[in-house]
């Protein structure tokens, strides 16, 4: 999937929910629990008219496309933490904490280091 700042991912096996902060434009995969992250807002627009939707076009959800989770994969990510991969150039922001373990490309992403404040004395 390509990535672009400020795009809102959400996990398909738990609450997880991340901001893309920095990426490259190259095509990532990007996982929650072991399952593909889905943009929120995506494929909704295309549930309006179809037959047997009526009423229910923006209601689909996570929920709805849920993936199967990797239980080797279910270390949990923590809500306002940074997670990157310096390599690939990627920063993504939790927004929701879950219990799935974020990776791109099948690699686990890091929790990333707090930047030391300067001395105020």
């Amino acid at each position: 999937m390509k990535l672009r700042v400020g795009q809102m991912l959400a996990s398909t096996v738990d609450t997880t929910t991340v901001a893309v902060v920095r990426c490259t434009g190259d095509d990532l995969e990007i996982t929650c629990g072991g399952a593909g992250m889905v943009d929120p807002r995506g494929p909704k627009a295309d549930t309006a008219g179809t037959a047997g939707t009526a009423g229910t076009a923006g209601t689909a959800g996570p929920a709805e496309t849920a993936g199967t989770a990797d239980p080797a994969q279910m270390a949990g990510s923590r809500l306002g933490k940074r997670y990157a991969d310096e390599e690939l150039g990627i920063e993504l922001l939790c927004t929701k904490a879950g219990e799935g373990s974020l990776a791109v490309n099948g690699t686990p992403l890091r929790l990333k280091d707090a930047k030391p404040l300067p001395a105020s004395d």
